[in-house]
């Protein structure tokens, strides 16, 4: 196949890389979107689970491997600002991936056209 690309013209040739360029790091960014939607929704468990608890309940945060007792309003404001950060994060990744996509979208129309037969008159 990749003989089939060495005889395509240069600037189709620079598309197709392109483009493959753009896969890939499309890819990438909804792996990561992935990921922080995961931990995203890990911590909105523990929040409101952590609402359920009364004032008095002893709770544990992890830190590493360990386990630290710590006051309940702590670990509420701590992941109630991680889940903040998180969900800022998946945004991010969001306006990135459509952005990629359009991105994709348009080249793969260029590219058809570029590939597409002329037809000459008859």
């Amino acid at each position: 196949m990749s003989q089939d690309i060495s005889r395509l013209p240069p600037q189709i040739q620079q598309r197709l890389l392109r483009l493959q360029q753009l896969q890939q790091t499309l890819q990438g960014v909804m792996s990561q979107k992935q990921q922080l939607e995961l931990q995203l929704t890990e911590v909105e468990q523990a929040v409101t689970e952590l609402d359920k608890l009364d004032e008095t309940a002893v709770v544990y945060k992890s830190i590493g491997a360990l386990l630290v007792k710590s006051e309940k309003d702590k670990v509420t404001t701590d992941l109630t600002e991680r889940k903040e950060l998180l969900k800022m994060r998946v945004d991010v990744l969001a306006k990135q991936e459509e952005r990629l996509r359009t991105q994709v979208k348009d080249l793969q129309e260029k590219l058809q056209q570029d590939l597409r037969p002329v037809s000459g008159p008859d």
